[in-house]
């Protein structure tokens, strides 16, 4: 008997928050550096181009969590305020990382967040099961909260 191939699962997660500030500010922290101010444990090794130069094909590695992680930049247009990353956890998972930035009245911005990964084995499959809806949304939760301490007006709900 042949063994069934094993199934690998795919989810797509997209959620937004709100923070108390103009997209111009807030978009700056969905950069790799920008990151750094309010992600724990985040501190990406660029590979190419080595000085950390945003630009479309941009690979660097982050070890957050103690999980070794490559990006590749597909864009990052702070005209339009959106960035967009493939995020590959090797023999794990991989997909892209999405954010859009908008205006929502003055001095506020929207930030959506969508998460398209596929496994690329059973661990990957256990990862992605534990990024369940309230999982994700628990994580953008902690996102908005620690993007929001770090401007200058306090306090923004979480959508």
């Amino acid at each position: 008997m042949t063994e069934a191939p094993m199934k690998l699962v795919h989810v797509t997660r997209s959620g937004t928050f709100h923070l108390p500030a103009a997209p111009e500010r807030v978009f700056e922290f969905f950069s790799p550096e920008g990151e750094r101010d309010w992600a724990p444990g985040w501190s990406p090794e660029y590979l190419h181009p080595a000085d950390g130069r945003l630009q479309p094909g941009m690979v660097f590695r982050t070890a957050a969590g103690d999980e070794p992680t490559l990006w590749l930049l597909l864009r990052y247009d702070a005209a339009t305020f959106e960035a967009q990353y493939v995020r590959i956890v090797p023999d794990s998972r991989l997909g892209t990382v999405t954010v859009r930035c908008s205006a929502d009245g003055e001095e506020k911005t929207a930030v959506t967040v969508t998460y398209e990964l596929t496994a690329l084995s059973e661990a990957g499959n256990r990862a992605l099961a534990s990024l369940s809806p309230s999982a994700y949304e628990e994580m953008l939760g902690d996102w908005q909260t620690s993007i929001a301490r770090l401007l200058p007006a306090g306090g923004a709900d979480h959508c």
